[in-house]
């Protein structure tokens, strides 16, 4: 069996950041190395027919209400005391996903993902904005005026769309979502099962 998990991942998802703490634990326990794919929420949710939980559930007596404690319980099983929800969200992330995308070329996207998690989720800021994504790459050491430029590189842009594009067409519709070879498994609550798979 495959000892590795392919993470289609965004920024946009306060669960992405939840479940990318999470499988660093699932790393040292299962030896499996993690493939992370920056994919576009909004595109997928595009591509699928798909909603935002807050919108797909709006008007559904309790449901968000649920939602809301079954995330708190998660932080504190997990002890993900640093997270903080966005007070921006919800915020467009294709500056900082193409941003990935470049970090991708370049060799460094866990450092990357790491580095920008931080300002999306635990020191949250308006990450859609120019100004505060350069600031923020310069406050984590990151060459920022590069990173500015490759944002608009048509290459980033195509990768980005393709990378999107191909996780729909895999049976992607949310984020987070893993594959352990072939079985895909949706959502942070199913992480166990993801683990499971690779400790086969």
């Amino acid at each position: 069996m495959s000892k590795e998990v392919d993470f289609y991942f965004d920024f946009a998802s306060p669960n992405a950041y939840l479940s990318h703490k999470v499988m660093q634990s699932i790393k040292e326990r299962t030896g499996a190395s993690v493939n992370y794919i920056p994919v576009l929420l909004g595109g997928i949710f595009k591509l699928t027919n798909n909603k935002p939980p807050m919108e797909q559930f709006f008007g559904v007596k309790n449901k968000n209400e649920y939602q809301n404690i079954e995330m708190q319980r998660f932080i504190e099983r997990h002890g993900l005391q640093k997270f903080q929800m966005n007070p921006h969200f919800p915020v467009i992330s294709l500056q900082i996903i193409r941003g990935a995308v470049a970090a991708d070329m370049d060799g460094y996207l866990e450092d990357y993902i790491d580095k920008v998690l931080v300002h999306m989720w635990e020191e949250p800021k308006k990450m859609d904005d120019p100004e505060v994504i350069k600031a923020a790459f310069e406050e984590s050491g990151l060459d920022a005026e590069k990173l500015m430029e490759q944002m608009q590189d048509p290459d980033v842009k195509a990768k980005l769309i393709s990378n999107t594009e191909a996780a729909a067409e895999r049976g992607v519709f949310g984020i987070p979502t893993f594959f352990v070879g072939d079985e895909m498994y949706f959502g942070k609550d199913n992480l166990w099962q993801v683990e499971e798979k690779l400790s086969e």
